[in-house]
């Protein structure tokens, strides 16, 4: 298989959350994404997706989200590039710790990482960019 790669710009807009994890979800299902994995991006896409709207962007329509997905025949990366002004992967609590077991917010790194094979950060001036790495194989 040739690599694949889609492209697709969102507002920051919470209401469209959803939208945007179909748009992902679609692109699976087109390429035959195996079952078992399904989930497991479905899950990965809806949390990264709300932290680049969310917390990137501060939810400000004026602002977008460049989501890209590349596959190839061993991987499928989707990007979540936002406009925001980044943070340190370091700082972010543990949320299985139990003083933040309790806290409304704080698990989606924590969930994403659980469900994808590899998570990357690129921050840069122009904005954050989360890599999730599903492997194929």
């Amino acid at each position: 298989m040739a690599k694949q790669i889609f492209e697709k710009e969102f507002p920051s807009n919470p209401e469209l959350l959803p939208e945007i994890e179909m748009y992902v979800i679609d692109i699976a299902e087109k390429v035959n994404l195996d079952p078992d994995k399904f989930n497991n991006l479905a899950l990965s896409v809806s949390e990264a997706a709300s932290n680049s709207v969310v917390h990137g962007n501060k939810s400000d329509p004026n602002k977008i989200v460049k989501i890209k997905v590349t596959i190839t025949e061993e991987v499928m990366e989707v990007s979540f590039k936002d406009q925001g002004s980044g943070f340190k992967v370091s700082e972010v609590p543990d949320p299985t710790k139990p003083e933040n077991i309790l806290k409304d917010s704080g698990r989606g790194i924590h969930i994403i990482k659980n469900f994808v094979d590899d998570l990357k950060y690129n921050f840069g001036p122009d904005g954050t960019e989360a890599i999730l790495f599903l492997s194929l194989k």
